[in-house]
């Protein structure tokens, strides 16, 4: 299993960030993704495999004035 902002996924092992993101309904211009610690940057969204274990967490933008 796979923790995604403090609530646990089951089958998102082995998906990509970028899997991740579109199975979570997420817009990847909005957001920053961080594994176990470490922020990944967009250009490794489709390299970077999730695992068992992992803690992701995501944070949104939200523009407004």
């Amino acid at each position: 299993m796979v923790q995604i902002n403090g609530e646990t996924r089951e089958n998102y092992e082995n998906l990509t960030v970028e899997e991740m993101v579109d199975r979570e309904g997420l817009q990847k211009s909005r957001i920053a993704v961080e594994i176990n610690g470490e922020i990944v940057s967009k250009q490794k969204y489709n390299d970077t495999v999730l695992h068992a274990g992992d803690v992701v967490e995501v944070v949104s933008f939200v523009g407004g004035g």
